[in-house]
């Protein structure tokens, strides 16, 4: 029985840490996505940062991925950058990967 407890309490600790790491990488990509789209608006570095935070609170609207899409897209649009949407999901892409390597690499 031990065992067993044993084993339910390591999966449960890996499940936990494995969930705590794809947040932080979704947050870090999302981070990554606004100051990606910030340059493409020609905002400051601090304005950038301040934007970067924004496009962070903006995934907690709704599941997935499309609240950060629509706000990165929306304020790309506003600001007159010529950036497809194409480019957008693709950078969004890109970004995951690049999120979960500097996450893990700072555990």
């Amino acid at each position: 029985m031990s065992s067993f407890d044993d084993r339910r309490k390591g999966q449960e600790g890996k499940f936990a840490h494995d969930a705590e790491l794809r947040f932080k990488a979704e947050a870090r990509r999302n981070k990554l996505l606004g100051l990606w789209a910030a340059e493409h608006m020609g905002l400051s570095d601090e304005h950038a940062k301040e934007y970067a935070a924004e496009v962070v609170a903006s995934d907690f609207e709704e599941a997935g991925d499309e609240d950060v899409f629509r706000k990165i897209q929306g304020d790309l649009k506003a600001k007159g950058a010529s950036v497809s949407d194409d480019m957008i999901r693709k950078k969004m892409v890109e970004l995951v990967q690049t999120a979960r390597d500097q996450v893990l690499g700072e555990s």
